[in-house]
């Protein structure tokens, strides 16, 4: 009978660790708070308030019933272990050694939560990807781009909503911005920030070269109850019509609502809404967030600058390097994770290159 001892204190210690990083002490006391404040019928009042309530609710019972279920099975595995090892029964390791690496898969699934180090890695998030340089490439790389943020979102089971978009001239999109919902999302996604480069032969050119091309993409953290005075004069308004990506108009009137905040440079957009006045509020509410969120990144930069650490990663530096031609490569110049699986990734499948990402900045977290 093979001895699994120190496999069961391994899965032990990262079960420790687990309920270090979930703060489960401390989130069975706030679960306790919210069960009692959802019970209470007025709460729906504030519809806003009562949504949050529910997800921070829901976001919380699945980790404590994911902890609980774990911490229930490792001790059904090592009673089972324990009685199997009393009698000498062979027998049983086939479904011990099952039962210890199905708690050690889990628990992989589980440890992507301590990656997230950002006080705003929880929020939903704002996403501008924008064409650069390549012209024509470059505006079809950036609706491939965000194509790929869509598939993602779809096997993530996250919501994706197109705030506006700007269509390119031949192909492709000179810009848009979308945003991003679900548990992590701002955490994820501040994995994209930065320039993405695609070299490939053009399709759009005659004489098929192979071409360079770039587009950025940018991520904003939206958060709740921002408290910032922006300046009525500042803002330019720019009304459009809004469409999808490819074409696809929703509606012929221009509604949608594009705000340029000078100072600063940022950009939000709305179209979601029928009404010019309701687009232009939710461009609001996302510019102040955006504003409030950069101001944050300032005293951070300054903060780090003082201390004498390394600037993190900005937007505008090149982050990953789709290769099509001569040869099938994607690399993320941060990690040097890579992939000969192009297509796949453009499909969407990008969760490893985001978690090599947020292995490394926890590392680096970490020795700082």
């Amino acid at each position: 009978m093979r001895d699994f001892t120190q496999d069961l204190r391994d899965v032990q210690r990262r079960l420790d660790e687990a309920e270090s990083y979930l703060s489960v002490a401390e989130n069975r006391e706030r679960f306790a708070v919210l069960e009692a404040e959802i019970a209470d019928p007025a709460l729906w009042d504030d519809q806003d308030r009562a949504r949050k309530l529910n997800t921070e609710y829901s976001n919380l019972k699945d980790d404590l019933d994911t902890f609980d279920g774990l911490s229930a099975q490792l001790g059904d595995v090592e009673v089972l272990h324990e009685l199997a090892r009393d009698e000498d029964d062979a027998s049983q390791e086939a479904d011990i050694e099952s039962e210890v690496n199905a708690i050690g898969v889990e628990l992989d699934r589980l440890e992507l939560r301590s990656l997230f180090t950002g006080e705003h890695d929880d929020a939903d998030c704002i996403v501008q990807i924008n064409a650069k340089d390549g012209g024509v490439d470059a505006q079809d790389f950036s609706e491939m781009l965000l194509r790929m943020y869509e598939k993602w979102c779809e096997r993530r089971g996250f919501s994706i909503t197109l705030n506006g978009v700007s269509e390119g001239q031949e192909a492709g999109i000179m810009s848009a911005e979308v945003t991003i919902q679900g548990r992590y999302a701002y955490g994820l996604m501040s994995a994209e920030r930065g320039t993405h480069r695609l070299v490939r032969i053009s399709p759009f050119d005659n004489q098929g070269r192979r071409q360079t091309s770039f587009a950025a993409v940018q991520v904003w953290p939206l958060m709740d109850d921002v408290d910032v005075e922006i300046d009525e004069s500042d803002i330019e308004m720019q009304v459009f019509r809004a469409s999808g990506a490819g074409g696809q108009h929703i509606n012929k009137t221009s509604s949608a609502v594009r705000l340029i905040h000078h100072p600063t440079g940022l950009v939000a957009s709305s179209q979601e809404e029928r009404s010019q006045l309701q687009n232009r509020e939710r461009a609001m509410n996302r510019l102040s967030a955006m504003i409030a969120a950069k101001a944050e990144e300032d005293r951070q930069a300054e903060l780090d600058a003082i201390a004498g650490k390394q600037a993190q990663v900005g937007w505008g530096s090149q982050i990953r390097s789709y290769v099509m031609q001569p040869y099938q490569m994607v690399k993320d110049l941060r990690t040097e994770v890579e992939t000969a699986n192009v297509q796949g990734v453009l499909d969407g499948d990008i969760d490893f290159l985001i978690e090599g990402f947020l292995q490394q900045r926890r590392a680096n977290h970490d020795e700082s």
